[in-house]
């Protein structure tokens, strides 16, 4: 982690997160040596359908594409408005 005075880092505003991006280390900032913000790379957003459950503990257990065993409601007013 990189400390910096915030006037350095209105100068090099634009590279630092370049940077930041790129190695991963973070910057913090100060005014007269007392942090006041801290400069850190963003997580990258998982928008992939497949496997974004992975981490929350969930399976999956059997076949997901077979038909399921149960009529619903509405499927039975469906049958009868015909």
């Amino acid at each position: 982690m990189k400390l910096m005075a915030a006037s350095t880092f209105k100068a090099k505003c634009l590279s630092l997160i370049r940077q930041v991006g790129a190695t991963g280390e973070s910057v913090t900032v100060t005014r007269r040596g007392k942090p006041i913000a801290k400069l850190v790379p963003a997580e990258p957003e998982n928008d992939d359908v497949f496997g974004f459950m992975q981490r929350k503990g969930m399976r999956i257990i059997g076949d997901i594409t077979a038909p399921i065993p149960v009529e619903w409601k509405v499927m039975k007013t469906a049958k009868k408005k015909k």
